[in-house]
């Protein structure tokens, strides 16, 4: 089954990535949108967003200890089976008094397993391909990674807002996380059947006092690192914009319009935003690697700063033209994921190529998207209460007010690696 699986790939990247990205949405998107069906404010929906995107901030620490498994498919299918069953009780605690604490809790449980899933599930697809392969099917990659967000934001909101009108909003959301956990389980026993085996390999000393000595000494060499406080600071605050945007926006677009928002029942929203809105992000993302790749970091990266946050200007736009027809909402909305898409291939490319190269790369890379998550959740943290206090129209002039500082400061920091083991000369601190 092994050689099976490995001789053909397509039989079980779809599935992996399909399995890293549903959940991740659905904790992310889909359950801000329940929340905000079940009369949620803005500010507490965006609390709740920012606490459960923790458990990716933190993934990094325990990764490590993953390695003490006895293969990477096992770990992969297991995460896979629990963050369904997480995700599925979801549609049980909907059915208490105390609905959200139920829903909060079972799903700090799946943001744990997810997060989780993101490391096995990339160090599977590793670890079982060669570097050819592994450049050959990376399209696919982020393909059925952004297809769980098609799936969550677009299909699973879409049939959500059929439901809420004919069944009422409790059932549907039953219905709907009840979907996302029974496909996590489904996917889950396919890759059991799919995946290579992908056995760890055996370390000289095979304990956990030994990883964690290990992680010790990953940890001490990435803040000893050349300028890290500054590409710190720099991962967060590339994230100031967008992490607000993407956590109001979305919920701008359901607000009543006598409160400022749009009025879009949720079927509405999972079509222009969760379908056109993911497509575009798509293609950006696509776009947005070809032209760094043209052009360099160094040169591109003002242009991927300004594409990711210049097009924010659609929603200070929408709040105040107040748009009731769904074609010209959808392309403002396009244009919004498009930037978005084609300016985030630049924190990544940072986090690649600058931050990462020396001993500990792999490791080093995923220590800087945890630090990228930490922008994420900040400022999605704050992102409520900033609307709350300022309202739609001036809040989304502070978004675009919040891009500043990260765009300056791509001007004054170097844009390739300083660390002496990555090989070259080291430049000079700009």
């Amino acid at each position: 089954m092994m050689d099976v699986a490995r001789s053909s790939p397509l039989k079980w990247i779809p599935t992996l990535y399909l399995a890293q990205g549903l959940p991740y949405f659905a904790i992310s998107l889909v359950f801000g949108q329940m929340m905000k069906s079940m009369g949620m404010g803005n500010a507490e929906i965006g609390h709740w967003l920012a606490f459960l995107g923790g458990a990716w901030m933190f993934k990094p620490l325990w990764s490590p200890f993953l390695e003490l498994a006895s293969s990477k498919k096992l770990v992969v299918v297991s995460l896979q089976l629990f963050g369904g069953v997480c995700l599925g009780l979801v549609a049980l605690a909907l059915q208490f008094p105390f609905w959200l604490s139920a829903s909060v809790a079972v799903l700090f449980l799946g943001s744990i397993a997810s997060a989780t899933h993101d490391i096995s599930c990339d160090g599977l697809y590793i670890a079982s391909l060669s570097k050819k392969a592994q450049a050959q099917y990376a399209g696919w990659t982020g393909t059925f990674f952004n297809a769980g967000r098609l799936m969550a934001q677009g299909g699973l909101l879409t049939l959500a807002g059929y439901l809420e009108k004919m069944y009422g909003v409790t059932s549907a959301w039953t219905v709907i996380f009840g979907i996302v956990g029974l496909t996590m389980c489904a996917l889950g026993g396919y890759n059991y059947w799919a995946l290579p085996l992908s056995p760890n390999p055996r370390m000289a000393d095979h304990s956990a006092s030994a990883v964690a000595r290990t992680l010790g000494e990953v940890i001490i060499d990435y803040f000893r690192k050349p300028g890290i406080w500054v590409a710190i600071l720099f991962i967060i605050l590339f994230r100031a914009g967008e992490a607000q945007v993407q956590t109001i926006g979305p919920l701008f677009l359901r607000e009543a319009r006598a409160a400022g928002g749009l009025g879009l029942d949720t079927a509405q929203v999972g079509m222009v935003y969760g379908t056109g809105g993911t497509i575009a992000f798509i293609i950006g993302s696509i776009a947005g690697g070809y032209f760094t790749s043209w052009l360099s970091l160094r040169r591109a990266i003002l242009f991927l700063i300004l594409a990711m946050n210049l097009p924010n200007l659609v929603f200070y736009y929408l709040s105040h033209a107040l748009p009731t027809d769904l074609t010209v909402i959808g392309v403002a909305l396009s244009l919004e994921m498009f930037g978005y898409g084609f300016g985030f291939v630049g924190v990544i490319l940072y986090m690649m190529q600058v931050v990462a190269p020396g001993k500990y790369t792999t490791a080093h890379y995923a220590f800087s998207t945890g630090i990228m998550q930490v922008g994420r959740v900040l400022f999605g943290w704050i992102s409520g209460d900033m609307q709350a206090a300022l309202g739609y129209q001036q809040f989304f002039v502070w978004v675009l007010i919040s891009a500043v500082p990260v765009a300056i400061l791509s001007q004054f920091i170097p844009m390739e690696s300083r660390d002496k083991q990555a090989g070259g000369a080291v430049p000079e601190a700009a």
